[in-house]
């Protein structure tokens, strides 16, 4: 003990006071073992982030519930998942107090990330998401909606952006659709990748989707990382508030959705444009890939191209990001000939419709307005509007486009009337990459009205009266 206080008597052999051993020892162990109460709180909050995503995933699976809408096709074993065997199931309550304790748990981590090995984390945010790959796919039918299209193009020769689903009513597919009614809001590259599934079959596509969810995170998780750490940030707190954040893992990565892979495309494109060897020409090709998944990829395009600091440099991102589009553009041909745009005709179709929960049409409710009205919607589209030209003017003037680009895509959640919960995770990156603590903030209040419009004890606030 002596030895490890480093104590210049205790190394020439002098006689010590009695009680100085204790003394010496008591301090050795506070040199060795600097802020540990943060350290055992955080290690607290990554085992509640883990339990609370296996007791979600197995509670889920043992019988149909409302959380996995998907039972309106029946109840298969390959759609309850492995952890059906358990027999341990939860209702909303259940459902609700284990959301809770994640919401918890992460912020715990959050507070002491700094604190914790690195190692620790990386192996809670990799059990959490075996969990909850491991289980049913929750509050959403949308990984089916996925297969449906790639079943409608592959089986049946019907253009997912000029038919539906419905059209197919004998398909096995079709008893666990949500939208049957709707065409494919999805870019072509994403639609031509997912008929690689349809040799797999109905179990087979699903789980295969599900694999890619998970994968696709744990990789935006990785390069998030990188890309905080080369801007001289900490890379595990990073990887903590996108891979531990539980609109990731209830909402996107339980429920299968392909916003994985839009983010996997963020974080590579900030993964790639930040430190001294920034490759701004290979981040804007990857959101391009982006963009072939979802057209949300091409908000934080705009501002990447800003992002250079040298004019030369942005030409040559705006080149770079002009061929991929080429590029992007031949693949759709070749996939849907003339229809190759058809996506956009969708996602103006979704634009119509009005989410419950979404912000105009929660703040509609609350000043007493009667439904959503258009000229309410076209309100916050305009504030949008104004936001964005903000936010690119500044950018273009030297802001940091990483920040700017995170709060133009907080602006667009918040105008929005089809908000969907799990579209929250597209600031996620951001927040985390960017040195801007009010966007980190004001990504958590996103994510935390993304989790509570799920849970029963809402209801009463943010339901609409029946």
């Amino acid at each position: 003990m002596q030895a490890a206080t480093g104590s210049r008597r205790a190394r020439l052999g002098a006689p010590t006071a009695p009680g100085s051993d204790r003394r010496a020892g008591v301090r050795a162990v506070i040199r060795v073992r600097p802020g540990w109460p943060a350290r055992a709180v955080g290690n607290a909050g990554l085992v509640a982030v883990v339990a609370s995503a296996f007791l979600l995933a197995a509670g889920t699976a043992a019988k149909p519930s409302v959380l996995v809408p998907a039972r309106s096709g029946g109840w298969p074993g390959w759609l309850a998942g492995p952890l059906r065997g358990l027999d341990f199931s939860i209702g909303r309550g259940g459902f609700q107090a284990f959301t809770l304790l994640m919401c918890a748990g992460y912020l715990m981590v959050l507070a002491c990330a700094r604190r914790l090995q690195v190692r620790a984390i990386v192996a809670a945010i990799v059990a959490a998401h075996v969990a909850l790959l491991l289980g049913p796919p929750l509050i959403s039918q949308d990984v089916f909606g996925y297969l449906g299209y790639a079943r409608l193009g592959a089986l049946h020769g019907l253009d997912p952006y000029t038919h539906l689903t419905a059209e197919a009513p004998s398909d096995a597919m079709f008893p666990f659709l949500g939208w049957p009614f709707k065409h494919s809001p999805y870019g072509p590259l994403f639609t031509l990748a997912s008929y690689a599934t349809v040799p797999l079959g109905v179990a087979g596509g699903l789980w295969a989707f599900k694999a890619l969810a998970a994968l696709c995170s744990l990789g935006a998780v990785a390069l998030t990382a990188r890309a905080r750490a080369r801007l001289g940030g900490s890379p595990a707190w990073a990887a903590a508030f996108v891979g531990l954040n539980p609109v990731l893992l209830e909402l996107a990565v339980g429920g299968a959705h392909n916003d994985t892979l839009l983010l996997l495309a963020l974080a590579a494109a900030l993964a790639l444009t930040a430190g001294a060897s920034a490759r701004f020409r290979a981040g804007a090709a990857a959101l391009v890939a982006g963009v072939g998944v979802k057209v949300t990829a091409g908000l934080t395009l705009a501002f990447l191209l800003l992002g250079p600091a040298r004019r030369r440099e942005r030409l040559r991102a705006a080149a770079s990001a002009g061929l991929s589009l080429a590029a992007l553009a031949a693949v759709a041909l070749l996939g849907f000939g003339e229809h190759a745009l058809g996506f956009l005709g969708a996602i103006d179709e979704q634009q119509q419709l009005v989410a419950v929960h979404s912000v105009p049409a929660e703040t509609a409710r609350l000043v007493g307005l009667s439904g959503t009205p258009s000229w309410w919607r076209e309100l916050f589209l305009g504030a949008f509007a104004a936001l964005l030209a903000g936010a690119l003017w500044r950018t273009a003037r030297g802001a940091d486009w990483r920040a700017a680009a995170g709060w133009a895509t907080l602006g667009l959640l918040a105008s929005t009337a089809w908000l969907l919960p799990w579209y929250v995770i597209w600031a996620l990156p951001l927040a985390a990459v960017s040195g801007d603590r009010r966007l980190r903030a004001a990504t958590l209040v996103f994510c935390a009205y993304a989790i509570v419009i799920h849970l029963p004890f809402a209801e009463p606030l943010l339901s609409p009266h029946r």
